[in-house]
């Protein structure tokens, strides 16, 4: 069986100076316990802010980094199309190629040449 046993407390200049000393102290690390909290917190919402910003970059730059790649395509599919048309420029400018042109489209005929016309079809007649 346990007894309770009861201490009282001395009444002196010296025990009253160190409790208040030890309710400073306890006051001091209540205050410090609630800084360092507050500052986790911000630290924690910071991180969190400048996360969601930077996933938000990528998805950016993937998208433009995808617009980049299709405008390059059609970049190189426009530039073929240029060297196209300038080749055809430069056969247009031989009058050869434009007679031959016009002989075969237009059925255009030399002096003393006459054009018959195939059809493919087989008549029905």
């Amino acid at each position: 069986m346990s007894r309770k046993k009861t201490v009282t407390k001395i009444q002196s200049d010296y025990v009253k100076k160190y409790d208040a000393q030890q309710q400073r102290q306890q006051k001091k690390k209540q205050r410090l316990i609630r800084r360092l909290v507050l500052f986790s917190i911000v630290v924690v919402v910071a991180v969190g802010v400048m996360t969601m910003y930077h996933m938000k970059q990528r998805a950016q730059y993937a998208s433009k980094q995808e617009e980049y790649n299709q405008l390059e395509e059609q970049l190189t599919v426009l530039q073929e199309e240029k060297n196209s048309f300038l080749e055809e420029i430069e056969l247009l400018n031989n009058e050869d190629y434009v007679l031959e042109i016009a002989r075969t489209n237009y059925f255009f005929s030399k002096k003393g040449e006459l054009i018959f016309k195939i059809l493919d079809e087989i008549p029905s007649y």
